[in-house]
């Protein structure tokens, strides 16, 4: 069987709260922690991922690591924590899933601010300057940016095609998803909510996401903010 992807949205942070947008990259509140962890009670396929990509924004590692501490290696993690597990789910931070308006708390944090929050991942991956929102990371190249990532989910699905673990995690913000999947409808999801897809081949040869099931399994959040 082909693995699937599971798109997740970041849970709530600071911003989502006192709409202060000039915050730099903001954390999560103590509810957007609470929203993390039930993410890890009721996702039912932690044991399918081998995989996990994840915006470099600091909202969305918080919730990747709080959703999928028994999901993940135990290198993510301090030991004394007793997350992880051994043999457990990759890590990837991809600028490419970053926030795509060109607002403070879209922005990116300096590579020492994340290595100092963050000690146990590794940040070396993020090209110089990944936060400025210029180029591929400038919000009218959106599109671009997006046909990327589905090229690259589609090659790292058949990296994993003969591993066990066979599904990715992908990690991101609302915006972003919803212009992913090409599913409007999907910010109307859950903080705590997750859709799967399967990744289909257009008429024009682009790859696509299709929906496994529709919008309907979880709670709606008809308050969203980005």
């Amino acid at each position: 069987m082909a693995g699937r992807v599971h798109l997740v949205r970041h849970t709530e942070s600071l911003h989502n709260v006192d709409h202060d947008f000039t915050r730099l990259d903001p954390e999560l509140t103590l509810l957007g922690r609470h929203q993390a962890e039930d993410i890890g009670r009721s996702f039912t396929f932690s044991d399918e991922v081998g995989l996990i990509i994840t915006s470099p924004l600091r909202r969305t590692i918080e919730t990747t690591l709080l959703a999928f501490a028994n999901t993940l290696d135990k290198r993510y993690f301090d030991e004394a924590s007793g997350k992880g597990i051994t043999g457990g789910a990759e890590l990837i931070l991809d600028p490419d899933l970053q926030g795509h308006k060109a607002q403070p708390c879209d922005t990116g944090s300096d590579h020492s601010v994340l290595e100092t929050i963050f000690p146990n991942l590794d940040f070396s991956g993020l090209p110089t300057g990944w936060q400025a929102k210029e180029g591929l990371y400038a919000p009218d190249a959106l599109d671009e940016r997006i046909r990327k990532v589905r090229r690259d989910l589609a090659g790292r699905l058949a990296a994993l095609k003969n591993h066990e673990r066979r599904d990715i995690v992908v990690v991101t913000h609302g915006g972003v998803m919803s212009h992913l999947s090409g599913d409007a409808g999907i910010k109307k999801l859950t903080r705590a909510g997750w859709r799967t897809y399967t990744l289909e081949h257009g008429e024009d040869g682009s790859v696509v996401l299709a929906p496994t099931s529709p919008l309907d399994s979880g709670k709606r959040d008809d308050h969203y903010r980005n």
